[in-house]
Order: structure tokens, then sequence, then C-alpha cells
């Protein structure tokens, strides 16, 4: 990125403009554009209290829906849904929410609709990844591509084991994540809450 402005800069300056405010107007739209970039796919160090009982963010953003619905891919049953919107402006890295091994993953192609469409978590590109406690206690996670995120990235595989709070994956730009979550979780977030991925309480698991 850094070496396309800079080319690009150069091209301006030496061959098309001779007029010294047209290149620092380049200049300036260049170094915001990079500063963008940088903020974007910035990787904080966080910190994450381990423990067996609790549901971590799996990404910075805004809790956009707390609802009972059915998920049908892999349960075919009622749960507790949570979703995460992610900004433009926000991290972007998504972490995992439970310490366990990952029993189901799935990569779905798809759409491209605004990560808040009610049918982007079923029609947009995604994954489902779901993690299983020692116990048994079972929650899916989705990530699902927005309007302008066309990659996602994950870094497990069906059968790896996770840590709570560890990094999963990342989406690039705007983008959702969805937590289904046992009926009997204890919700912690209310709609419209920021959170902060490995940081802010989801839920509390009963069992």
């Amino acid at each position: 990125m850094l070496v396309v402005l800079m080319a690009i800069n150069w091209t301006i300056s030496t061959y098309l403009s001779p007029e010294r405010w047209v290149e620092n107007v380049v200049i300036a739209i260049s170094l915001v554009l990079y500063l963008l970039v940088l903020q974007f796919f910035r990787n904080p160090v966080v910190h994450t209290p381990i423990n067996d009982s609790l549901v971590y963010a799996p990404a910075d953003g805004k809790v956009v829906v707390i609802e009972e619905t059915k998920e049908t891919e892999y349960f075919d049953e009622i749960r507790k849904q949570v979703s995460i919107f992610m900004s433009p402006v926000n991290v972007h890295v998504n972490r995992n929410p439970i310490s366990g091994f990952i029993k189901y993953f799935k990569y779905h192609p798809g759409k491209y609709l605004v990560a808040w469409h009610p049918k982007s978590s079923t029609e947009n590109e995604r994954t489902s990844i779901v993690i299983q406690k020692q116990n048994g206690v079972e929650v899916l996670m989705r990530q699902i591509a927005g309007a302008m995120a066309r990659r996602i990235k994950w870094y497990v595989n069906q059968g790896d084991r996770v840590v709570q709070g560890t990094e999963f994956g990342f989406i690039k730009f705007g983008s959702r994540v969805d937590l289904f979550l046992p009926l009997e979780a204890e919700v912690k977030v209310n709609i419209g809450e920021k959170t902060t991925g490995g940081k802010t309480v989801v839920a509390e698991l009963k069992s």
C-alpha cells in the first residue's frame, strides 16, 4: 500500500502536475488513506481472563441483535443469538469466545449484502464455527462478510483446540459476527452496547 501511494505521488510530481498545490492535495489524500488502512489492520494486544463459564465478545463492534432464533445449519433448534456489527473503523481481528475444540467448521461463499441485513447471516459469504467445551456445551459463531468486506480469513480447522481470547480469524472492512448460545445462557450485553473482542463479557453459561 505504501509503495503504491509513493509511486502515485512520484508519477504525479514528475510527469503530470506542474502545480505545487495539486501535489500537496495528492500527498494529503495519500496520507489519510495510508493512516486509515493502518488503523483498520491494527491488532492490539488483549489479555483475556480465562473463565470457563463466560462467553467473551469475539469482535470489537456494536451489539445489533439479541433474540431467540432457530439456528438451522448445525443445531436445528432454538438458540439465543447475539450479533456484533463491525464498522470499518473497528478492530477486525476475531477472537475465540470460549475455550474448547472446533467440532464443526464450514465456509460458505455467498452474496455481499450489508452486514445488518436480516438475510446476511444466511446468504452472505460466511464461516460457521462450533466450539465444544470440555463439558459438552457448544457455541456456534459465524463470521459474515458485509457489503465492503469481500474476504474472510480464518486460522482454525475442524478438530483444533482453541483458547478463550486468542485469534481465530479476520474480516476485512464492515462485517458481523453472530453467536448462537444455549437458551439457558444469561446474556450480559444490551442492544447498542459497544464490545471489545476478548474483553467484553457477552454471556454467562449455566452449564
